[in-house]
């Protein structure tokens, strides 16, 4: 992404004053006006939030209550979801749901929302009074002989130290404080939105448990009980205290410091590279509220580097992050560009992240970012015709995204999704004694309780350039400020108010507008929305093609269709130049000429949601072309070919692939080098996993780091021995693959078999960056 970010701000410290804005400055501060003030008019987003109040509805709370009532010992009153809700981290989705109802009883207003909310409360009431020690959960353990049972048992070994976290796994279940943070969170928004005080009190003895949990423990088992993937439990006991102002809660958010990822941030180091984003970004969230609670400017800092370098350095130009959900090394986005991009938590994440920063020291800078992301992301990452979600956002050419289902899938980006769509309205405008913050160009109405003022903000934007600001209702003349986003894209705009050109001021990115208001005045933006072109980081020859805040992408077909297509190219010497324009109302264009193999419709790439899209091309002048054509189409043709003989792919050392294809392993550990995940087994261990398969000749194919030494292994299919691996430095200075041939008879008449690796007495198996299962060549090479 370019440098269009501000530098790193001075946070507010805690308590510190609101101050009024002068004409030619902004306050120092800023808070959003209250979602529930603000009233979406038809739009894209309006038809987000229309697709997931629908879906929302649809939605049981009696199914996700499942768990908690069993485990409780009271009656079930709907089956368990499928998916994720009916794996090890159940009872996440009950959290998300409430926030969800929450936040969009407060966006729309709906009746039929406030008794669902007002129902799951009363039942997590009646859960926590059965359990009697405060506890309130819904997540599973599933234990050494493969039985599942009730993830509370896990909390007592852990008391007595008994503790095995491996980073998505906390004694047999999956991350169950990170299961809590959404509890939480979504107890706090019915509170908040929903004006439920029991969700406190629910919020209050859970928060009970878990405090007598780490009571037990000392520093250091704290920080192996944080090496699992935790959310952002500390934000949930800084907001407990906050609305409790109970310093048990505080005391409690502060030592659940993960040491290992936030003392580097703190200092100013960048070492994300391999690290899983999601994990990291609701920490640094939780230092946020800390900050805004205690003043500590070291929580600040961590949060602003952080901030910085993801956003300058780890982002994608839809404003995602993440290549099969993990970091890369800065500035390699170039080389990162796969079917694995951008999982949408992380963005979710993000944006809230930009929220406390925006509100510690306005600059529309931030909203640059916080715009791009949610139009170019977010939108994408729901299906309106559907009211589903996808996991990750492929931007690899011709991906298509693929959507939940209505009640079978519950992975976190769906439940983090009915948030999303839930809360368009929640940063359009941001307030400070008499300045109103005008930050997202969205159609809707404004309930201004400072001015005593209803605002209403009508435009075609992104498609059109024209945003109209009107002062619907006023009581007499006012005098306040108006602030506008001038996005740092636009270069020249221009500003009428009632009719008339407007110089006004301007200050960190804004047109200020300071007069004395009445009903009926009305103000009008422009901002030309002209094509450029944005360089991948890593690559100044990887570009994609943006108009004013919205990334266009080309149509490659219908996403029911296989694309057996190459990644297309563009060539030329003024590629820019080149496009025409189509359909400027739907800010569709083609390019003329420059399209390799052929020319190209782009179009927005966020309402390419049924479509296989290329967001990012190969750019060429005509005699680099020339001379890279050649090794171009081989190489796409290489991976082209390589995909269609895989029957299955396992990526070692990766959450979510790890748990779709069955891994089993004892004494074996997750590694990244290099850039690359993968796992090893220790001498007494191994670790195994399903692959699909087919009949007739298979090949299986290893990836191993060259410069491995004494390592001695075997590969085992179904039981049976196929291979004795060594690694000794075979292959100084790079990674390498070898191929292993899978007898036929172990394949035969079977949809599936399980791979083992497993070490020679004494020696480590792997590591292994990763598997793949091959039929017999399809091209020559």
């Amino acid at each position: 992404m370019p440098a269009l970010l501000p530098a790193i701000p001075t946070a507010r410290a805690a308590g510190a004053a609101d101050t009024a804005a002068s004409p030619a400055d902004i306050p120092a501060s800023a808070r959003a006006v209250p979602l529930s003030s603000v009233r979406l008019l038809p739009s894209v987003y309006a038809d987000a939030v229309q697709a997931n109040q629908a879906y929302l509805l649809r939605l049981s709370a009696d199914r996700f209550l499942h768990n908690y009532h069993r485990f409780a010992g009271l009656p079930t009153k709907g089956a368990i979801y499928g998916g994720w809700e009916s794996d090890t981290i159940a009872g996440e989705g009950l959290g998300h749901y409430l926030s969800a109802l929450s936040l969009m009883y407060a966006q729309t207003g709906t009746p039929a929302l406030k008794p669902r909310i007002h129902y799951i409360v009363a039942e997590l009431a009646r859960v926590q009074q059965a359990q009697g020690d405060g506890y309130v959960a819904g997540f599973m353990r599933k234990r050494k002989d493969g039985t599942v049972v009730d993830g509370k048992q896990i909390f007592p070994e852990i008391m007595r130290g008994e503790i095995r976290s491996a980073g998505f796994d906390l004694n047999g279940c999956w991350v169950p404080l990170y299961n809590w943070h959404k509890v939480f969170a979504g107890l706090f928004d019915a509170q908040t939105y929903a004006g439920n005080d029991r969700a406190l009190q629910v919020a209050v003895g859970l928060g009970g448990y878990i405090d007598k949990v780490f009571a037990a423990l000392n520093d250091e088992q704290v920080q192996q009980v944080l090496a699992c993937e935790h959310g952002g439990i500390n934000e949930s006991f800084a907001e407990l205290y906050a609305r409790t102002r109970d310093p048990r809660w505080l005391a409690l958010a502060q030592r659940l410091y993960h040491n290992k990822v936030l003392v580097p941030l703190t200092q100013g180091r960048d070492e994300l590279a391999n690290l899983h984003s999601n994990t990291q970004i609701p920490k640094l969230i939780g230092l946020a509220r800390l900050h805004e609670l205690t003043g500590r400017h070291s929580d600040a800092e961590a949060v602003n580097f952080f901030w910085q370098r993801v956003t300058r350095h780890h982002s994608y130009v839809i404003g995602g992050n993440g290549d099969r959900e993990y970091f890369s090394a800065p500035d390699s986005i170039a080389a990162h560009i796969t079917e694995q991009t951008c999982e949408a938590c992380c963005s979710y994440n993000m944006l809230k992240m930009t929220r406390h920063l925006y509100s510690w020291a306005p600059d529309a800078a931030y909203f640059d970012y916080y715009e791009r992301t949610h139009l170019n992301h977010i939108l994408a990452h729901q299906n309106p015709r559907t009211g589903m979600f996808t996991y990750m956002t492929p931007l690899m050419s011709g991906v298509a995204r693929e959507f939940s289902s209505e009640d079978n899938d519950f992975w976190c980006c769906v439940l983090s999704g009915m948030e999303s769509h839930a809360k368009h309205g929640d940063s359009i405008y941001w307030e400070n004694g008499d300045t109103l913050f005008v930050n997202l160009y969205i159609p809707s109405t404004v309930e201004w309780k400072a001015a005593a003022a209803k605002l209403e903000l009508n435009t075609g934007y992104p498609f059109e350039g024209d945003i109209d600001l009107k002062v619907r209702h006023l009581a007499g003349r006012r005098p306040f400020t108006l602030a506008l986003r001038i996005p740092a894209w636009a270069g020249k705009y221009t500003l009428l108010v009632n009719g008339k050109p407007h110089a006004g001021s301007t200050s960190k990115g804004y047109a200020i507008i300071r007069r004395r208001w009445r009903a009926g005045d009305t103000v009008r933006l422009s901002l030309p929305l002209e094509l450029r072109l944005e360089a991948a980081a890593g690559n100044d020859h990887v570009v994609a093609l943006l108009r004013g805040p919205m990334v266009l992408a080309a149509d490659l077909g219908a996403a029911s269709q296989p694309f057996s297509g190459l990644a297309p190219a563009l060539v030329g010497a003024d590629i820019l130049g080149a496009f025409s324009e189509q359909d400027k109302g739907r800010a569709v264009y083609r390019s003329v000429g420059t399209g390799r193999p052929g020319d190209m419709k782009f179009a927005p790439f966020f309402s390419q949601y049924e479509r296989r899209a290329a967001v990012y091309f190969n750019a060429y002048t005509e005699a680099e072309w020339a001379q890279s054509e050649v090794a171009f189409r081989k190489e796409e043709a290489r991976l082209k070919d390589l995909a269609a003989r895989s029957v299955d792919v396992m990526h070692l050392g990766e959450m979510q692939p790890e748990r779709d294809h069955d891994l089993q392993s004892d004494i074996s550990y997750p590694v990244t080098y290099r850039g690359r995940t993968g796992r090893d087994a220790r001498t007494g261990g191994y670790f195994s996993f399903r692959l699909k398969c087919t009949d007739g000749p298979l090949t299986l194919q290893a990836s191993y780091w060259g410069e491995e030494r004494n390592r001695d292994f075997y590969i085992l299919v179904d039981g049976e021995r196929i291979a004795r691996v060594k690694l000794d430095a075979n292959h100084a200075g790079a990674f390498f693959d070898e191929e292993y041939a899978v007898p036929e008879r172990l394949t035969r008449g079977k949809t599936g078999v399980v791979v083992r690796f497993e070490p020679e007495p004494g020696h480590t198996a792997g590591p292994v960056f990763g598997v793949r299962l091959f039929t017999q060549k399809l091209i020559s090479s």
